[in-house]
């Protein structure tokens, strides 16, 4: 058992793996949380999307649908190896499946493959994977046709790595979904023992380096609020509109840019509401409690 690694040594592992990796949004506070647990990880599970197209794909996987929220998994691979993060912490990917599969897959000690499962979401005793188990969605239909490209292949073998090499764990920790759960077929195109196989040879070289330490962020300071004037023109206000657009609170037609408009004072002011502030609180002008909050990169 292990705690999930934290996004920024997530992002650092995958990277030092030689794994193409695209940020989606806020990805790294994107998750279902307050639906339960999410940890001790026990493995990585993949999974197929039963979809084409790349863009429709990663917003599926990062906003789900209606009886199924977001996010779906934490990463999704294209066929061009590009993983796309869409969310980090608990997501709606695994579901319920068989505690005996959890119980071999922590002890690392099956052979080819783990006990067939027999458990399934809904299942009496069924485990809760979402809270067990990284989960990235591989883009290919699943029908047994659709072709996985050797770029796919390769990312899904590095970033499974990259998750296994970060935790100390062997590629007996990486399972298939139909591993799981009796109710599902994914991923279907490809064995998962030949890919625990790939995986194994990969962790037994040298050829990964450790990932670097990830240096904390670096945010620009509370400017004042005598900063923010109608002739005001920065790179500050550039990057705290992007911000505000990240948060769900821009208020842009065109931008955001760097002179301070009304477009920007609206935006702050959704920000000053989404914190819970109300009436003068809410009028726009930054504050210092708020701009904190809003963790404007260093420019």
């Amino acid at each position: 058992m292990a705690t999930p690694l934290a996004p920024e040594r997530l992002l650092a592992s995958l990277r030092a793996e030689g794994v193409k990796v695209q940020e989606v949004g806020s990805w790294h506070t994107h998750n279902r949380n307050h639906k339960g647990t999410w940890g001790p990880v026990n493995g990585v599970m993949i999974h197929h999307t039963v979809t084409v197209d790349t863009a429709a794909s990663v917003g599926l996987c990062r906003d789900g649908y209606a009886v199924l929220p977001g996010p779906l998994c934490h990463g999704v691979i294209d066929k061009t190896g590009t993983v796309h993060l869409v969310g980090h912490g608990r997501a709606n990917h695994a579901g319920g499946g068989d505690p005996q599969v959890l119980a071999r897959v922590i002890a690392e000690d099956y052979g080819d493959r783990p006990p067939a499962p027999r458990y399934h979401e809904g299942s009496p005793g069924a485990a809760d994977g979402n809270a067990r188990f990284y989960g990235f969605e591989c883009v290919n239909l699943g029908d047994g046709k659709d072709p996985w490209p050797a770029a796919q292949l390769d990312a899904i073998e590095r970033a499974s790595a990259a998750i296994c090499r970060a935790h100390g764990w062997s590629a007996r920790s990486v399972i298939g979904h139909s591993e799981w759960s009796d109710w599902k077929i994914d991923p279907r195109g490809f064995t998962m023992p030949d890919l625990r196989g790939r995986i194994a040879t990969r962790l037994g070289s040298a050829a990964a380096p450790k990932p670097p330490s990830p240096k904390p962020p670096v945010y620009e300071p509370f400017p004042g609020a005598a900063f923010f004037a109608a002739d005001r023109r920065s790179a500050i206000v550039t990057a705290m509109g992007r911000r505000l657009v990240a948060e769900g609170c821009g208020r842009y037609k065109v931008g955001p840019g760097p002179a301070w408009s009304e477009a920007d004072r609206q935006s702050y002011a959704a920000w000053q509401r989404k914190l819970g502030f109300s009436g003068s609180d809410a009028d726009g002008i930054p504050g210092k409690a708020s701009w904190d909050r809003l963790k404007v990169p260093n420019v």
